[in-house]
């Protein structure tokens, strides 16, 4: 017997790591470009880390931030406020059978980073890393 997919709780099967994958391409492109006619979108340099697809593929979420980290909400905002006319420019470019609803949320992680680092930096945990 088939095993349901809605009960797997592996993660996001491998269609949707590929939809997710060429939505992120396509809509950094899309923002590279400045194919958006709003001049605040436009001003921003937008860096996309991750496109989350549910498993119908009908919903995106966008993980993004700008450059430098610099106003997120600014940012989404903008994102939000031209979410019609992204759609429409990145499903242009792509050959899919729905254009996916778009969702935005800020990338948190650059900021888990630091503070992976940091934790790695201190002295009780690298002598404990390092086994001394």
């Amino acid at each position: 017997m088939a095993k349901n997919r809605s009960s797997d709780t592996s993660g996001p099967s491998q269609r949707q790591l590929r939809v997710g994958e060429l939505i992120r391409r396509t809509m950094s492109d899309v923002l590279n470009r400045g194919d958006i006619h709003d001049p605040d979108l436009n001003r921003l340099s937008i860096t996309v880390g991750e496109v989350r697809v549910t498993p119908d593929l009908k919903v995106a979420t966008a993980y993004v931030l700008p450059l430098g980290g610099n106003d997120p909400e600014g940012a989404l905002s903008a994102l939000r406020r031209n979410k019609g006319e992204l759609r429409r420019a990145i499903s242009k470019e792509m050959t899919l059978k729905f254009s996916p609803e778009l969702r935005f949320a800020i990338d948190e992680t650059f900021d888990r980073l630091d503070a992976t680092r940091e934790l790695f930096s201190r002295d009780e945990v690298r002598r404990d890393v390092d086994g001394e």
